[in-house]
């Protein structure tokens, strides 16, 4: 078997990690290769892999995930980040985890990833597409400006909004960005589209969860900001301009996590909020 690990280069813990995880897969006898992540979209050394090993937090998981998908290889993350909620692999568990994979007893969960379209009207074609696991967001490319857009699906039309930024976040990522911005946690067990504003102008915006199914339909509109900026899971940043319309919706395939049922989830719920059912909950 041929194991990608992945290590986040800002962890020191990790490269001392990856040595005694890869000294342990060659003694199993499965080929091991390191690839660097440094917050960059690079692609990994190899096209040919059985399984991917995240040494990081959260990010470092995205990362993995968005290019994963796509061969349907599972992820193992193993949790060297703060305050994360997607990495369920304790680092002084990685040795009994990798032992129950490798056993197939570490259970796999499928997480649902968006993809993003931008369409350009100048030129009437896509100009761009890309995926995310947690967020795809709009925002103006200048600091302390905002953007308008109109938003819909293909059946109805939202409106316009005017704020600071637009997100549209999958059940995995509304623990994220979304939930900073007062966005609701769904289950990601839960497949749906969250869209949501950061510092809306209008107090009548509010965060709006969307079947699965449905495409949601943006179009930039003319404002004061000069340039926008289109992120997927913060890590890839793409320019749109004036009239693009952007076309998200739930990607055809799903990503496999090892050890991040909805145990996981909930028991970092329970330990990131202090829901400690007291005074702090």
């Amino acid at each position: 078997m041929t194991c990608i690990t992945v290590v986040n280069t800002y962890k020191k813990e990790a490269e001392t990690l990856c040595c005694l995880i890869n000294d342990f897969l060659q003694k199993k006898g499965h080929r091991c290769i390191r690839a660097d992540f440094s917050g960059a979209d690079a692609p990994f050394p190899v096209s040919e892999y059985d399984c991917v090993i995240t040494l990081g937090g959260d990010g470092t998981v995205l990362y993995a995930s968005r290019r994963c998908a796509e061969s349907g290889k599972p992820v193992l993350p193993v949790n060297l980040g703060k305050f994360g909620f997607i990495a369920g692999i304790q680092p002084e568990n990685w040795q009994s985890a990798l032992e129950d994979f490798f056993a197939g007893k570490i259970p796999l969960v499928e997480r649902s990833l968006i993809k993003a379209e931008v369409m350009r009207s100048a030129v009437k074609k896509t100009v761009y597409e890309g995926t995310a696991l947690n967020d795809v967001v709009l925002s103006a490319s200048q600091a302390a400006k905002t953007v308008q857009v109109e938003a819909g699906t293909a059946d109805a039309a939202f409106g316009i909004f005017k704020a600071d930024a637009v997100i549209a976040a999958t059940s995995t990522g509304s623990t994220a960005y979304s939930a900073a911005a007062g966005g609701p946690i769904v289950d990601p067990a839960l497949d749906a589209l969250i869209l949501n504003t950061v510092s809306a102008f209008s107090l009548s915006n509010r965060p709006l969860v969307l079947p699965c199914d449905a495409e949601l339909i943006i179009t930039v509109l003319p404002s004061r900001s000069e340039g926008c900026i289109l992120s997927f899971d913060g890590q890839v940043h793409i320019p749109v301009e004036t009239g693009d319309t952007i076309r998200i919706k739930k990607a055809e395939r799903k990503v496999s996590l090892a050890g991040c049922d909805s145990s996981v989830f909930y028991s970092a719920l329970r330990s990131k909020l202090r829901w400690s059912g007291g005074p702090r909950a």
